[in-house]
């Protein structure tokens, strides 16, 4: 009694005589079927190249193309001959061209041997199986596909959906029920013999013949008519991504296959040399003796989906780059934003990098130039501060420079004169911390020798920018920390939000602050303030500033209460 092997061989045909080779001197009977597609030339050689095993044979070609017929009706013709060419055969495993063998043969003889009556392949209904793609489940067995998914998807589509509209729904025979899982069985000869010669087959073959996919339903759903002992599970290891496409395996899995403990592996790469002539020639140096356990290896592949859909924080991707909500993460660590302290406050970025250790750039989107920290015209991962360059996607410019100084905390500046379509993308993002001194932008205006008129003209311009900006963080949608504070409220106490800050930040330990930077002169703000009113321009961003903010010096300081201990 023994294991014969089925092969569906459609490329790769030299590998495919090695493999059916390896599977005869272990003394497994083959019985290969070559894709019709495969031209006559090829087929050939491969039969000469085959031609001194006793126990080798080929079965009737068909065209096999994905999702149809005719991968089923190979299937069936391979196992017929089986049956009938070796009585001798208790198992029959079906497996393709691109499948190797993990282990030493005689251990899945033994194996097999061990569970007589047990039928290998996965067999599940439609409402159990998550891993259908294309979004037809049940419909695979109730529509019509008479066009070829791949070659004529349009066509394939518009029909399903007019079947859809007209509500036309095949009739499945009464006495089965439909179940789906992996073309890759392992049946015995009673379950195997009993589908091939039931008396119903020419109904089940003429109903399957119009399934989408039938490879993955015909069998999967007779097994259960006839089988006393069912293993919904398939011998052979066989990965798929998201996509529904398979995994294939190269040289540098080697390891991973070995922990995989399963009989076979699928999809191999045919230029894997040290795949081939690892497991085809060192039985050896081949796997322990353990129940197969695909689930070993699930991790990885799991991780590897996440990597592929989702990629790393911060790191985009150009299969997924143009996709709004595809992110891993906007950027890849968190970093401050500080708008109308530099206007505020005199020599501020020295000042916040000696308090927090943190690397402070200047406006970073400037419209001159990117103010990359210590006058730097070039930092990390050659990004240049050249606007030009940077405005071109300035979503680009700092996830790349979030990314190429991992492990250092960024804080730049920002405001009403810088590009403003940063704004909207900083405020989606969980990693950003926002501090925002509103009107702040005034000081600097109030400090210029230009003309009155056209600091008013400026003034109206960088406070509609403002308040616009300031809309964008209100909103609902708005992940990022966020604190605004306007002119007015800040200089009233300005030393308990630094710090807020300064902890926010986290790069040194924890401490009160022993320095304040310096406010700017302010003195005649207010006069200024109320200056742009007289003139028809509300600067209402500051808050209520008073015009003259100055203690009178007549007025005596008020003294804090004591007790004086006796």
């Amino acid at each position: 009694m023994s294991v014969g092997i089925v092969m569906l061989v459609h490329t790769a045909l030299d590998r495919a005589s090695q493999v059916a080779r390896h599977w005869s001197r272990g003394g497994c009977p083959v019985v290969l079927h070559v894709d019709r597609m495969v031209p006559k030339q090829q087929y050939d050689r491969l039969v000469r190249s085959l031609a001194d095993l006793p126990d080798v044979r080929f079965s009737t070609r068909h065209r096999c193309e994905w999702g149809t017929w005719g991968l089923v009706a190979a299937s069936q013709d391979a196992a017929e001959l089986m049956l009938k060419s070796f009585d001798h055969v208790r198992h029959v495993y079906l497996s393709s061209g691109s499948c190797l063998p993990l282990r030493p043969v005689h251990e899945l003889c033994q194996y097999l041997a061990e569970r007589p009556r047990t039928d290998f392949i996965e067999s599940a209904t439609t409402a159990d199986v998550p891993w259908t793609v294309g979004g037809l489940d049940e419909e695979r067995f109730t529509l019509r596909f008479p066009f070829s998914w791949r070659k004529n998807r349009y066509l394939f589509d518009k029909f399903v959906d007019l079947q859809r509209a007209v509500g036309f729904k095949r009739q499945i025979p009464e006495s089965i029920v439909p179940h789906m899982g992996s073309q890759w069985w392992c049946l015995t000869r009673q379950t195997l013999s009993a589908i091939l010669q039931d008396p119903a087959r020419p109904t089940y073959d003429a109903y399957f013949r119009r399934v989408w996919i039938p490879d993955e339903s015909y069998f999967q759903t007779l097994a259960r008519l006839y089988s006393t002992q069912i293993e919904s599970r398939s011998l052979t290891l066989s990965k798929f991504d998201f996509q529904g496409k398979p995994h294939i395996f190269y040289d540098d899995h080697l390891q991973l296959l070995r922990r995989s403990d399963c009989f076979v592996a699928r999809k191999i790469w045919p230029h894997a040399d040290r795949l081939y002539a690892t497991f085809l020639t060192d039985p050896e140096g081949a796997l322990s003796r353990q129940e197969p356990n695909p689930g070993k290896i699930d991790r990885i592949f799991a991780k590897a989906v996440e990597r592929r859909t989702r990629g790393r924080p911060g790191l985009f991707m150009q299969s997924r780059y143009p996709h709004l909500g595809w992110e891993n993460g906007m950027t890849s660590g968190k970093y401050s934003v500080f708008q109308g302290f530099a206007e505020l406050f005199q020599d501020f970025a020295p000042w916040l990098s000696r308090a927090t250790g943190a690397q402070v750039h200047g406006h970073l989107f400037a419209p001159e130039r990117a103010e990359f920290a210590n006058g730097q015209t070039v930092i990390n991962g050659a990004l240049s501060d050249n606007a030009k360059l940077r405005d071109t996607n300035p979503k680009a410019f700092l996830t790349n420079m979030l990314w190429n100084t991992r492990g250092e905390h960024q804080c730049f500046q920002y405001g009403p004169r810088d590009n403003p379509k940063i704004n909207w993308h900083m405020a989606r993002d969980p990693n950003a911390q926002i501090s925002v001194i509103s009107g702040a932008w005034a000081v600097p205006l109030f400090k210029s020798n230009a003309n009155f008129a056209e600091l008013r003209t400026e003034a109206a311009r960088l406070q509609k920018i403002e308040s616009k900006m300031l809309d964008e963080l209100r909103s609902p949608d708005v992940k990022a920390r966020v604190r605004v504070w306007s002119m007015a409220e800040f200089i009233e106490a300005p030393m308990e939000p630094l710090q807020v800050l300064i902890d926010e930040i986290g790069q040194k330990p924890q401490r009160r602050l022993a320095e304040a930077p310096r406010l700017e002169d302010l003195a005649g703000f207010g006069q200024f303030l109320q200056n742009l009113k007289n003139q028809g321009m509300h600067p209402y961003l500051m808050g209520d500033f008073p015009v003259d903010p100055a203690i009178h010096h007549g007025q005596e300081e008020t003294r804090k209460p004591y007790l004086v201990k006796k």
